[in-house]
């Protein structure tokens, strides 16, 4: 009888102390889903060689295979400058896992806590950066010499394994003469590649098959043309830049630098010859020089002013919000100097994602991830 009274007791005492883990854990659970401030990260996209100014952003989907260097929610990004700050001259995309934690033997506060996930042979890694749910990363470069526009060539696309090594090279004169962004219509084991080409003015498709070694291009159409594109002695080159996929309505909309303007191209997917520019879809006050281009969770879009076009000092750096119809939303800076706004990217499907909202800071060479409330 005491045995069993000993033994009522000590489980009375433990679904105790399990209740009130739980209770704390709900509670826990309870402040956070109330928590007035979203969570949100910043570090540096500086690797160890050095290299700055960050270009293209682009999270690692939940469906991506494990095992590899990069994981589910790590964020990526592209560099186009070196150690010198040489436009067109780097070459390294970095891997940032948002947990707070730094790459081993960084301090924190200095440059060095972005781990260097591939490191090309190809310099000037632009805007143009992606990756397939199948497990590879596509990331195009512009290079130049000297870091000036006299001296740049020819781009490509390379296509990168989730280990970081480098599976093929795609150049093409025509379809691929300098991919400056990119976005990616992403069906499994096939995929179309939506490719700006700064230096002429023209967007390109790839129709590809995607395996477990790589992928194959079936197709390449050029879709669209006559964007306006011109040197610019602070960011070396305006043209066509960010590229967002709508494939609901089969419509690619185009953030155009130099014409600062926002365009739709119909039946992108389907398209069999080019389009002059497209509709017009965004021609705003708000609009200073649009670079990259994405959706956001709530289905409007969001671009990044570089400033390069209709800059004011009194609206730097900004991520503007639209709608898909063309009605202005909103603006967010990113820097209180100009020049800071580049790269943005987001999770469409934020529920199983601790981040959903990833932006460049191109001033201090930084990036910032963050988990932005989508509403009810």
């Amino acid at each position: 009888m005491s045995v069993n009274l000993r033994k009522m007791a000590r489980s009375s005492t433990i679904g105790l102390a399990y209740l009130c883990l739980y209770s704390i854990n709900m509670a826990q659970a309870a402040d956070a889903q109330d928590a007035f401030l979203p969570p949100s990260i910043t570090t540096s996209t500086i690797p160890a060689n050095g290299d700055l100014n960050p270009y293209g952003v682009a999270f690692v989907p939940q469906n991506f295979p494990r095992g590899g260097s990069i994981a589910p929610g790590d964020v990526l990004v592209s560099n186009f400058n070196n150690i010198n700050n040489l436009q067109g001259t780097g070459t390294t995309i970095i891997k940032f896992t948002p947990t707070g934690d730094l790459a081993p033997g960084v301090v924190a506060g200095t440059p060095g806590n972005a781990t260097t996930f591939f490191l090309s042979h190809y310099q000037g890694l632009t805007t143009a950066l992606g990756v397939l749910s199948r497990g590879f990363v596509v990331v195009g470069n512009v290079p130049t010499t000297d870091g000036t526009i006299g001296t740049i060539s020819q781009g490509a696309l390379q296509v990168i394994d989730g280990h970081g090594h480098l599976v093929t090279t795609l150049s093409d004169s025509t379809y691929l003469d300098s991919p400056w962004d990119l976005a990616i219509n992403d069906q499994g084991n096939h995929a179309q590649i939506f490719v700006s080409n700064v230096l002429s003015g023209t967007v390109s498709r790839l129709d590809v098959t995607v395996g477990g070694s790589g992928l194959v291009v079936t197709k390449k159409v050029q879709i669209a043309i006559g964007y306006s594109h011109q040197p610019n002695s602070s960011a070396l080159v305006l043209g066509p830049t960010g590229l967002a996929y709508d494939e609901s309505s089969d419509t690619l909309f185009v953030a155009s630098t130099a014409d600062n303007a926002i365009f739709a191209v119909p039946n992108a997917g389907a398209r069999k010859t080019a389009v002059t520019q497209g509709r017009v879809v965004f021609v705003n006050p708000h609009l200073r020089g649009p670079l990259a281009l994405t959706f956001a969770p709530n289905g409007h879009l969001l671009t990044a002013n570089g400033d390069a076009v209709n800059g004011d000092p009194l609206h730097p750096s900004e991520i503007v919000e639209f709608t898909r119809a063309g009605h202005y939303v909103g603006e967010v800076n990113v820097d209180a100097s100009q020049g800071g706004a580049f790269g943005v990217a987001t999770v469409l499907s934020p529920q199983n994602a601790p981040f959903n909202y990833a932006a460049i800071d191109d001033v201090p060479n930084d990036l910032v991830v963050t988990l932005v409330p989508t509403g009810q």
